[in-house]
């Protein structure tokens, strides 16, 4: 299961008033839940008798049949291994409570009342019922059973990790500081919200701000279930508008006004939502803040993991870039706005004359090439203050460094030509390395001659050198050391190789630039990933491609997502790429390159240990200064063993 828990939200087809008939969709929704190996599911407010019933809640009548279809909705679940929230009416001390009933296996775990009753616009709540707050009694007989009542319960799993449920009913959320804050607190990672929301013109892009934030703060899955269309009296309208969110990612959304019965379920990820909270050390400091002492009562409940048959869960292939091409665009701006101040304040700061940067006509440089650009354009300078060295080697193909030289020109800044070929083989020649063997000391020869050329340049002209390489290959390694490795400023430093296409690509289409340089942006995206530091083939073609050499870039940063992010296992790891990629990698190509990344990510984060400032752009970032610190000598048997065993 990978402590993956599927979570179902229910909107059946009420009657007012009628508990008869309510019970029958209820029951319905639950079979088709079950069926689904749903393991928890919540319905709306005041589900059993909805919740339009007004001065109803008056009437013994209705309360008595409420109490009796509950416990009828209990003995007839008594078989399954489902946690089911189901609302109601309760009489206690003298007063009504709106509450949430959670059933387990037949037996009622707790009855949770709502605390905010909303006595505005539409809404009298405070005529009916009274507020958890208002509560005596922490345990009261209902449905013929003895149930703890309060605003205080907390339902955990025995033997499922991370699972802990926390509920709060509709107006809840909308108050300043919700119930489920505390909750999630204290340790609840799933918030069921049984709700009665009325349907208006902008409310459903409200509910999805207020659902995606209060999940993202608590950090927790929140799953909202809203009255259907069978609500709908007199002046107001329902739509069935529900939703399930984790940590502010939307999991699943009902359809609004349907008028058939309607489940919508996702599976949860508790270990990210427990991997999230470790990692965020002020979300548990509230805690030790004074009006944050609360006290709840966890009630216990045992609940069997069911395998995985039908995963349902949005899992992209390229979790760097967003799917959607408006949030494309704009992810895309801001990273480069960032990656450009950042750039512009150190220029500005070291009182820079010159930005230098070798440009190979490869992804890595161009990008780091239009970052300069439009940094000397952001402090308003000529672009000649650019320094653009092409420095052909042994493999520089035709290609590349055509490339190379007509985008520097169409972007007007200072060029040089500096051939390392003559350098190279003196270099051979004083070490004693024959040419004609193509080792790493060949290869590596070549990368630090051409960043010898380039750090002796900046000195010669007042500048900074501008690094290129980027986040993938800093996770794998693949950077020579005190070569490419070494900046002044690495601009591309936050970026995966995934995203460094996706920009490279978003500045060609935005029309900044002329027709001829954005066709040769186009053509580098076309080229193979090379450090063409080996000679081309007999056609003159690029003969080293570095995917063949360290696997595809795009299964590495989805690898590195998911290592690094969240802390996942090499056997989730392997699970969830092979539900991202499907059928375009098989398992053991999977696992080879899985293999590959943990062994290159441990051996050479030594690299990383050491690297020049760089701008942060996302949420991972390797920079030992900020967001990644690992000893060098780390070992990877426990990773690598697991690996074997897949």
């Amino acid at each position: 299961m990978f402590n993956y828990i599927k979570v179902a939200v229910a909107i059946p087809k009420l009657k007012v008033a009628d508990c008869i008939y309510n019970k029958q969709e209820i029951m319905s929704v639950i079979k088709n839940a079950a069926e689904k190996k749903v393991k928890i599911l919540t319905f709306p407010e005041l589900s059993v008798t909805a919740y339009t019933c007004g001065d109803l809640f008056f009437q013994n009548p209705l309360l008595a049949s409420a109490e009796k279809t509950l416990a009828e909705i209990a003995a007839e679940t008594k078989e399954l291994d489902m946690l089911i929230l189901i609302g109601v009416p309760v009489l206690s001390d003298n007063q009504t409570f709106n509450c949430a009933a959670l059933l387990h296996k037949g037996k009622i775990l707790g009855l949770v009342p709502k605390t905010l009753l909303p006595n505005y616009s539409e809404f009298y709540e405070e005529r009916w019922f009274a507020s958890s707050d208002d509560l005596i009694q922490e345990e009261i007989t209902f449905a013929g059973q003895v149930v703890p009542i309060g605003g205080d319960l907390i339902f955990a799993a025995e033997n499922f990790p991370n699972l802990k449920v926390g509920v709060e009913i509709c107006e809840d959320l909308w108050g300043p500081i919700p119930p489920s804050s505390y909750l999630s607190l204290y340790g609840a990672t799933v918030l069921l919200n049984p709700s009665a929301s009325n349907e208006l013109a902008a409310k459903p892009g409200y509910r999805h701000q207020l659902i995606a934030q209060q999940s993202s703060r608590c950090l927790c899955a929140y799953a909202y279930a809203s009255a259907g269309i069978g609500e709908s009296t007199q002046d107001t309208v329902f739509s069935g508008h529900s939703l399930i969110y984790e940590n502010g990612v939307l999991l699943g959304e009902s359809e609004s006004f349907s008028q058939e019965n309607q489940l919508i379920y996702a599976d949860v990820d508790l270990e990210l939502l427990a991997s999230e909270r470790r990692k965020h050390t002020t979300y548990m400091s509230h805690l030790s803040r004074a009006h944050a002492q609360k006290f709840y009562r966890e009630i216990k409940f045992s609940m069997v993991e069911d395998e995985l048959d039908e995963f349902k869960r949005p899992i992209t292939a390229k979790p760097f870039t967003p799917a959607d091409d408006a949030s494309l665009s704009k992810r895309c701006h801001d990273i480069f706005m960032i990656q450009t101040t950042g750039l512009a304040r150190r220029m500005e700061h070291t009182h820079a004359k010159t930005l230098v940067i070798g440009i190979s006509g490869g992804l890595d440089s161009t990008l780091a090439l239009l970052v300069c650009v439009k940094a000397c354009d952001f402090l308003n300078i000529p672009r000649d203050h650019v320094l653009g060295i092409t420095m052909p080697g042994f493999g520089t193909t035709d290609r590349t460094y055509q490339n190379a030289v007509q985008l520097m020109k169409s972007l007007g800044i200072s060029t040089r030509e500096i051939s390392i070929r003559a350098a190279s083989l003196q270099h051979f020649e004083d070490i004693g390395h024959d040419p004609s063997v193509h080792d790493v000391t060949y290869e590596n020869t070549q990368a630090r001659e051409r960043t010898q050329i380039l750090m002796d340049i900046s000195n010669q002209t007042g500048g900074i050198v501008v690094g290129t390489g980027d986040l993938s290959e800093l996770a794998l390694g693949w950077a020579t050391y005190n070569g490419d490795h070494m900046s002044m400023y690495a601009v591309n430093a936050g970026i995966p190789k995934t995203l460094v296409r996706v920009l490279v690509n978003w500045v060609a289409s935005t029309g900044e630039l002329d027709q001829k340089a954005s066709d040769i942006l186009l053509d580098i995206l076309d080229t193979p990933v090379s450090p063409e530091l080996l000679p081309p083939d007999e056609n003159g073609n690029i003969n080293q491609k570095t995917e063949d050499l360290v696997g595809p870039y795009e299964l590495h940063d989805f690898f590195l997502y998911q290592i690094i992010r969240f802390g996942f296992s090499p056997a989730k790891v392997l699970f969830l790429a092979e539900q991202a990629f499907g059928n375009a990698y098989s398992r053991e190509t999977l696992l080879k390159w899985l293999k590959n990344f943990y062994h290159r990510f441990f051996m050479q984060q030594f690299k990383r240990s050491c690297l020049p400032d760089g701008p942060k752009v996302g949420a991972l970032c390797l920079s030992p200064r900020s967001d990644w610190r690992m000893p060098t000598d780390a070992s990877s048997r426990i990773w690598m063993e697991e690996v074997e065993k897949l």
